[in-house]
């Protein structure tokens, strides 16, 4: 009997060791596949990069238009994943930085339809600031892309 209780015990050990083991594993592999997918995910990942001539006294009301214009469109686009807005007092600029998923989702969206939004916009500024030309001149617009 003392030969089979001590059998019983080392089964008992092995298999919770075992079971430790395999939920450990199990865990590291999940981690490790998630990297893999978000890595593969980032190598598609393209940055639209527009700089703005944006005056100081007109800042907040590029701002206000932006986050009521842009950001509910921008939002509803399938493959955006957000954007960054910044000013340059120096040279009174702004950069916004867009991101996308793939550049596919990204050039897949009609131009007719960013043109829209985009009137719609200039429309805004011009209301707000009764001004008949947008004074948002686009100085530059471009793509980055993730470097490996």
């Amino acid at each position: 009997m003392k030969i089979n209780s001590n059998f019983k015990k080392r089964i008992k050990s092995f298999f919770f060791l075992f079971f430790s083991l395999f939920v450990f594993l199990n865990q590291i592999n999940t981690h490790i596949t998630e990297a893999i997918a978000m890595d593969n995910y980032k190598q598609e990942l393209v940055v639209e990069e527009l700089r703005l001539k944006v005056p100081a006294q007109y800042k907040e009301v590029w701002l206000k238009t932006e986050k009521k214009i842009w950001e509910p469109w921008l939002s509803s686009q399938d493959g955006f994943l957000g954007r960054q807005l910044f000013w340059d007092k120096e040279k009174e600029e702004a950069l916004i930085l867009v991101n996308w998923k793939s550049k596919k989702l990204w050039k897949s969206i009609p131009m007719s339809e960013v043109n829209v939004v985009q009137e719609k916009f200039e429309d805004n500024v011009k209301t707000d600031l009764n001004v008949s030309e947008n004074p948002f001149e686009l100085i530059y617009e471009g793509e980055l892309n993730k470097q490996v």
